[in-house]
């Protein structure tokens, strides 16, 4: 029996890998002969860099840089491709997770941590880059990232304006005179499709998780509004509307505009650099999974892109799952053909989530899943 694992993580439970190995586990109690593939799986948020680096063969390395609120955090990036191209998440510079909720304040928050990464990398000779773009602490449009790159953000006075949201409110020039020279590539796995203001923009949406209030909500909203027509008027094709501009606070907007990076479906960048069909396409079986199965799920969250994949070559799809929803029966039509929660009796989040629990409940699982699908094939 060929079996291919592609399991996004469980945040904060169980890495890709470790949920794919703990589902190898539990196969190979009843099939011990089994030919099982393992491969990582991200969505473009956390664990993008884990998935991209092991499923290609990269090195990892880190970098201190400047966290969302100045103080130094070591961010770790991946390196593929012999060197030329880097797997970077925006997270590990300027994540929310990275902050206290007492601490978190968009007015304040930063992305000069971004730049200061892909400032090392090109340093290291990479001119391609991925970038998930999740998860972020700050609204401030990017500006903290281009700062970093060698733009010139002043006021009007000429001084450099100051870091976070609130240094949107005193821009009024934008210099690319001094940015780094070299040519770079960026991909950025965004999916998201808020444009950067308005109603469904950056700071109406995600603003408050985030730490902003209302009028802080419709001063960031403004500010962002400025800054896009002060672009447009020295970069060709500036476009604050475009599907996933309000992505990370703004940091879509920035790539957009000022490095002509695509956005990209997180999901779909994962499965085509990791090559998941080479190895589907022999499977007997296709296991995926995530934290949550829901109605969300086949909104192009890694198990569905998984699932399609495998509906090209009439695979089979079974997904587990830490908790499933009323809703998740969508994913039926999506491709996958049955899905299972790996929880297996009433116990508090906390515990379910630790991760040898949890190791064990997916072993477990996807142990009597199997010991059912060889009674099956005995009684042919």
């Amino acid at each position: 029996m060929n079996i291919v694992i592609a399991i996004d993580s469980f945040k904060g439970s169980m890495t890709s890998l470790e949920a794919g190995e703990s589902a190898s586990t539990g196969i190979r109690r009843i099939y011990p002969d089994a030919d099982i593939t393992i491969r990582p799986l991200a969505d473009g948020g956390e664990g993008t860099v884990d998935a991209l680096t092991l499923g290609c063969g990269g090195t990892r390395t880190q970098v201190c840089v400047t966290g969302p609120l100045e103080k130094p955090v070591l961010c770790s990036y991946g390196i593929l491709d012999a060197g030329k191209t880097a797997v970077i998440e925006m997270s590990g510079a300027a994540g929310i997770t990275l902050l206290s909720e007492t601490e978190r304040n968009p007015l304040y928050t930063t992305t000069y941590g971004v730049g200061e990464v892909i400032r090392d990398a090109i340093a290291r000779g990479c001119r391609h880059f991925i970038i998930g773009i999740g998860g972020s602490a700050t609204n401030d449009g990017g500006i903290g990232m281009l700062q970093a790159l060698g733009f010139d953000l002043l006021d009007q006075e000429g001084v450099p304006i100051r870091h976070g949201a609130l240094g949107l409110r005193d821009l009024a020039v934008i210099s690319d005179s001094h940015v780094l020279p070299e040519e770079c590539t960026f991909r950025i796995a965004c999916d998201v499709t808020n444009p950067l203001c308005g109603p469904h923009g950056c700071s109406a949406v995600f603003g408050p998780q985030k730490g902003a209030d209302s009028a802080m909500i419709q001063q960031m909203d403004q500010w962002l509004s400025s800054y896009a027509a002060l672009a447009g008027k020295s970069f060709p094709g500036t476009n604050p509307a475009h599907a996933g501009a309000g992505a990370a606070g703004g940091l879509g907007f920035a790539f957009l505009t000022f490095s002509h990076a695509t956005l990209e479906s997180g999901v779909n960048i994962i499965l085509e650099e990791t090559h998941l069909s080479d190895y589907i396409k022999n499977a007997d079986i296709v296991i995926t999974g995530e934290g949550c199965l829901d109605g969300q799920t086949v909104m192009g969250k890694a198990p569905v892109g998984v699932a399609k994949i495998a509906k090209e070559f009439q695979k089979p799809v079974l997904a587990f799952s830490g908790c499933v929803t009323e809703d998740a029966k969508a994913c039926h039509a999506a491709g996958i053909d049955a899905f299972f929660p790996i929880v297996r009796g009433a116990v508090s989040l906390e515990e379910a989530m630790q991760t040898d629990h949890a190791k064990q409940n997916m072993t477990d699982t996807v142990e009597q899943v199997f010991r059912m699908l060889r009674t099956f094939q005995n009684t042919k």
